[in-house]
């Protein structure tokens, strides 16, 4: 997650990511990759809003952490492949995927 993100936002985005639940305010689904279809150009992580920071770099691929995504757009005008999708039917994630999200820089 980029420093510059106001304070407020950074502290947002922990709270969600030490609780590991999606804002309850979100009314849009989450939204997933398919990486059968992904390039992995990084392009969508890259486009992520930086209050969210949902998408991980997984190796050799990337995902998005359902519960730090607010369903919005902005990764999928970055994708050059259109393959990601609404997840309608999204489970929690994993202990494997969130010990690859970062807490923002200036949060305990």
């Amino acid at each position: 997650m980029r420093e510059n993100a106001p304070p407020a936002d950074r502290s947002a985005r922990a709270e969600r990511i030490a609780a590991r639940t999606r804002s309850s305010n979100w009314r849009k689904p989450p939204r997933r990759i398919e990486t059968t279809e992904c390039i992995t150009c990084d392009s969508c992580l890259r486009g992520c809003p930086e209050e969210f920071g949902a998408i991980v770099d997984r190796g050799l691929d990337v995902v998005i952490i359902p519960e730090l995504c607010s369903g919005c757009p902005a990764c999928v005008l970055e994708c050059p492949v259109d393959c990601i999708y609404v997840d309608e039917d999204w489970s929690p994630s994993d202990d494997s995927l969130w010990n690859l999200v970062e807490f923002p820089a200036g949060t305990p």
